[in-house]
């Protein structure tokens, strides 16, 4: 599947999007998947209560299931202005 960064988050790991192999079940599995890979992704996944995520362009949660999902975004929220 391919993960995409974004603002702050794509600032600390280096990088706007990769493809990855996961047998990660939900998002949360994957989060915890990257943060084991490197002190950098351990940065951006620090505090999952400042990130949203969307599954194939739709916001989701972090307990979604990533079953069939090709595209999977994290950033921060957004605000208006």
């Amino acid at each position: 599947m391919e993960v995409l960064y974004f603002a702050w988050v794509r600032e600390r790991i280096g990088i706007p999007k990769e493809t990855v192999v996961s047998d990660a079940v939900t998002v949360a599995d994957l989060v915890e998947e990257l943060k084991s890979r490197e002190e950098r992704y351990a940065a951006a996944f620090e505090d999952v209560s400042a990130l949203r995520v969307a599954l194939d362009q739709e916001l989701s949660d972090f307990s979604a299931p990533l079953a069939g999902v090709r595209e999977v975004a994290f950033f921060p929220p957004m605000t208006g202005g």
